[in-house]
């Protein structure tokens, strides 16, 4: 069986002969300092073999529990923000049906997604659809006390329990929390709720092949078995004993810091697939939270092809040349669609007649690569054989490997977000929440003096 591929020529051409293979001692620190413990952050390395670690019997528990929601559920809720959501979003719009909303599926329960921000229109209007309908819920947080989920869930719980009864709830609503600590875990025990745990040493960005990203992917109706053996074979392919020339991830970190030390400041993620948008969305996260600080890092942009060529093209093509690119490439859709002829021919587009629609995409991804390295902007390659279980269970494991390595040739640590911090507790001082007296005088002092 076939796996990602990585291609640099049309990136590596843009620095000297033999700068990416420099990096190969830089990597290989690098990798070794994520294998042995020894970089920053060392605490949160939970997810460097989980692929592996994964049993077969621990996967048939989060089968059994997605089998109960989607037995009693027309629908399923997913609250959680960050992480905690963004991983199984991209993994369910990666395989789902693009009209799912439209389309009368009996089989598999509508997912949606909620505790992600704090719009009143949007949480008013879930609540709307789900009035009258069966609904369970997915509680992701390690806390329960995340201001935009914890929210979000007392609205769902309260919810489910006056449509569903308290019995029922009870069976729909489930934990994916701290093994021992917090309100989430205090509510999931105190009300008998099916929980599973966020291991302490894995981050958010990097669990989505923990409970946080299985157990609703399975809720879905996805083979979560197939994702994990996708991961594990990516988690072999991108060992710490594979030879530099045969490591996607290591070269992949070596042309990105190489690019970014050319002065390559933002990486644009490119699909010409609309089912991987939040596969970028995730990236985006993973990328830029892991290696945003310290007043370092490259930033993590992304556009859907050929849509954004209407709208960013002329940016890309012709603006300022602090860019890079990295192209996914599905090499085979799931369907077939011939164009067809038309009589009048009153578009010109004959020529196209009896060709694959693919085909099409595939030579407008083909120019734009072309068009774009010739307008200066380097071009890495992501080829994926089919989109699939499998395969995004590889492309999941390779960015997160990848990001690793990057950001300890970087000289950041790669698995805290300091930053994160700093609007939260402006929010809740503002918000006079108890504890923050001090801060919420000081900034309300501020806000007067600046007004």
């Amino acid at each position: 069986m076939k796996n990602i591929c990585l291609d640099l020529k049309k990136a590596a051409q843009f620095l000297s002969e033999g700068a990416v293979k420099a990096f190969e001692p830089q990597v290989k620190a690098a990798q070794e300092a994520l294998e042995n413990g020894t970089c920053p952050g060392n605490d949160f390395l939970g997810w460097l073999h989980l692929p592996s670690s994964i049993t077969p019997a621990f996967l048939d528990e989060v089968q059994a529990t997605a089998d109960v929601l989607r037995a009693n559920c027309e629908a399923v809720v997913v609250a959680g923000i960050g992480g905690s959501y963004l991983g199984a979003k991209a993994v369910i719009e990666a395989l789902s049906n693009s009209f799912a909303w439209l389309v009368a599926d009996k089989s598999n329960p509508t997912i949606l997604f909620a505790g992600n921000n704090i719009g009143e229109d949007y949480l008013s209007e879930l609540t709307d659809y789900l009035k009258g309908k069966k609904f369970g819920v997915i509680n992701i947080s390690k806390s329960g006390t995340t201001t935009e989920t914890a929210l979000t869930f007392r609205l769902l719980k309260k919810q489910c329990e006056e449509q569903m009864g308290k019995d029922l709830a009870r069976k729909v609503i489930v934990a994916v929390t701290d093994a021992k600590r917090g309100a989430a875990r205090t509510c999931a025990d105190k009300e008998g709720y099916k929980s599973f745990v966020i291991p302490d040493n894995v981050g958010g960005r990097f669990s989505v092949l923990t409970p946080v990203g299985l157990l609703p992917i399975a809720c879905a109706g996805f083979d979560i078995r197939q994702l994990v053996a996708g991961a594990a074979e990516m988690e072999k392919v991108c060992g710490k004993d594979t030879p530099f020339d045969e490591n996607p991830a290591a070269q992949y970190a070596a042309i990105r810091n190489g690019l970014y030390q050319a002065g390559k400041k933002i990486e644009i993620m490119v699909n010409y697939q609309p089912k991987l948008h939040f596969m970028s969305e995730w990236w985006k996260q993973l990328y830029g939270e892991s290696e945003g600080k310290d007043k370092k890092g490259i930033f993590p942009a992304s556009c859907d092809f050929t849509t954004d060529l209407h709208s960013m093209g002329q940016w890309i093509q012709d603006g300022e040349r602090t860019i890079f690119e990295t192209v996914i490439s599905i090499e085979q859709p799931n369907r077939t669609m011939l164009f067809p002829s038309d009589e009048e021919n009153l578009d010109g587009l004959n020529f196209l007649a009896g060709k694959r629609v693919d085909e099409v995409n595939k030579m407008a991804e083909l120019g734009t690569r072309l068009a774009h390295v010739d307008g200066g902007v380097p071009n890495i390659l992501i080829s994926v054989p089919v989109l699939n279980e499998y395969y995004i269970g590889q492309l999941i494991y390779f960015f997160e490997i990848a990001c690793g390595i990057s950001g300890n040739v970087l000289g950041v640590n790669p698995f805290n977000q300091p930053g994160v911090e700093a609007y939260k507790k402006n929010m809740f001082a503002l918000l006079d929440k108890p504890g923050y007296e001090a801060d919420s005088k000081a900034i309300k002092e501020r806000i007067a003096s600046e007004a």
